[in-house]
Protein backbone atom coordinates (compact mmCIF):
# COMPACT_ATOMS: atom_id res chain seq x y z
CA UNK A 1 0.00 0.00 0.00
CA UNK A 2 1.50 3.05 -0.72
CA UNK A 3 1.23 6.53 1.32
CA UNK A 4 -1.70 7.96 -0.70
CA UNK A 5 -3.49 4.82 -0.41
CA UNK A 6 -2.72 4.44 3.46
CA UNK A 7 -4.05 8.10 3.96
CA UNK A 8 -7.22 7.62 2.24
CA UNK A 9 -8.21 4.81 4.23
CA UNK A 10 -7.68 6.48 7.46
CA UNK A 11 -9.97 9.07 6.95
CA UNK A 12 -13.02 6.07 6.79
CA UNK A 13 -11.92 3.40 9.13
CA UNK A 14 -14.29 2.73 11.53
CA UNK A 15 -14.31 4.16 14.86
CA UNK A 16 -13.99 2.44 18.38
CA UNK A 17 -16.85 2.97 20.77
CA UNK A 18 -17.34 1.26 23.90
CA UNK A 19 -20.32 0.84 25.46
CA UNK A 20 -21.54 4.14 28.03
CA UNK A 21 -25.12 4.00 28.49
CA UNK A 22 -28.27 1.93 28.45
CA UNK A 23 -31.71 3.83 28.57
CA UNK A 24 -34.71 3.32 27.79
CA UNK A 25 -36.68 5.83 25.26
CA UNK A 26 -39.46 8.16 27.20
CA UNK A 27 -41.00 9.08 23.67
CA UNK A 28 -41.70 5.11 22.68
CA UNK A 29 -42.67 1.67 24.58
CA UNK A 30 -40.22 -0.90 24.12
CA UNK A 31 -37.19 1.19 22.66
CA UNK A 32 -33.74 0.57 24.34
CA UNK A 33 -30.99 3.37 23.66
CA UNK A 34 -27.39 2.29 23.45
CA UNK A 35 -25.01 5.00 23.88
CA UNK A 36 -20.89 4.15 22.95
CA UNK A 37 -18.51 6.57 23.17
CA UNK A 38 -14.83 7.04 22.50
CA UNK A 39 -12.03 6.23 25.59
CA UNK A 40 -11.62 10.14 25.52
CA UNK A 41 -15.33 11.07 26.10
CA UNK A 42 -15.05 13.29 22.92
CA UNK A 43 -17.44 11.19 20.45
CA UNK A 44 -20.24 9.05 20.53
CA UNK A 45 -22.35 6.82 18.72
CA UNK A 46 -26.17 5.80 19.42
CA UNK A 47 -27.65 2.72 18.57
CA UNK A 48 -31.64 2.24 19.13
CA UNK A 49 -33.22 -0.86 19.66
CA UNK A 50 -36.62 -2.18 19.79
CA UNK A 51 -37.46 -4.67 22.26
CA UNK A 52 -39.80 -7.35 20.60
CA UNK A 53 -39.86 -10.42 21.69
CA UNK A 54 -37.96 -12.60 24.20
CA UNK A 55 -36.91 -14.89 21.66
CA UNK A 56 -35.15 -12.42 19.02
CA UNK A 57 -31.66 -12.36 20.15
CA UNK A 58 -29.21 -9.48 19.58
CA UNK A 59 -26.39 -8.76 21.64
CA UNK A 60 -25.01 -5.93 23.10
CA UNK A 61 -21.46 -5.92 23.13
CA UNK A 62 -18.67 -4.01 25.51
CA UNK A 63 -17.23 -2.75 21.95
CA UNK A 64 -18.72 -1.04 18.53
CA UNK A 65 -16.49 -0.10 15.33
CA UNK A 66 -19.17 3.10 14.10
CA UNK A 67 -18.45 4.71 10.47
CA UNK A 68 -16.93 8.15 10.92
CA UNK A 69 -20.24 9.33 8.97
CA UNK A 70 -21.94 7.84 12.03
CA UNK A 71 -20.33 9.32 15.00
CA UNK A 72 -21.22 12.56 16.68
CA UNK A 73 -19.50 15.25 19.27
CA UNK A 74 -19.97 15.37 22.80
CA UNK A 75 -20.51 18.69 23.56
CA UNK A 76 -21.21 19.15 26.90
CA UNK A 77 -18.55 19.11 29.60
CA UNK A 78 -19.98 16.72 32.13
CA UNK A 79 -20.97 14.08 29.71
CA UNK A 80 -17.90 13.93 27.88
CA UNK A 81 -16.33 13.46 31.61
CA UNK A 82 -18.64 10.68 32.14
CA UNK A 83 -18.57 8.92 29.02
CA UNK A 84 -14.76 9.00 29.09
CA UNK A 85 -14.68 7.20 32.60
CA UNK A 86 -17.35 4.78 31.60
CA UNK A 87 -15.71 4.14 28.03
CA UNK A 88 -12.22 3.85 29.79
CA UNK A 89 -13.37 1.20 32.58
CA UNK A 90 -15.40 -0.83 30.21
CA UNK A 91 -11.89 -1.31 27.54
CA UNK A 92 -9.93 -2.36 30.43
CA UNK A 93 -12.19 -4.47 32.12
CA UNK A 94 -13.59 -6.19 28.67
CA UNK A 95 -12.85 -7.41 25.26
CA UNK A 96 -14.46 -5.22 22.35
CA UNK A 97 -16.82 -8.49 21.52
CA UNK A 98 -17.79 -9.46 25.06
CA UNK A 99 -22.01 -9.37 25.86
CA UNK A 100 -22.93 -6.99 28.39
Amino acid sequence: MNTDEAAAGSATDDVRMWLVERTYSDDEQNMVILTYATPDGERYFRKERALTSFTDVRDTTAAVDAAPSNVGTVEDPDDRERYAAEATRLARAHDPDDVI
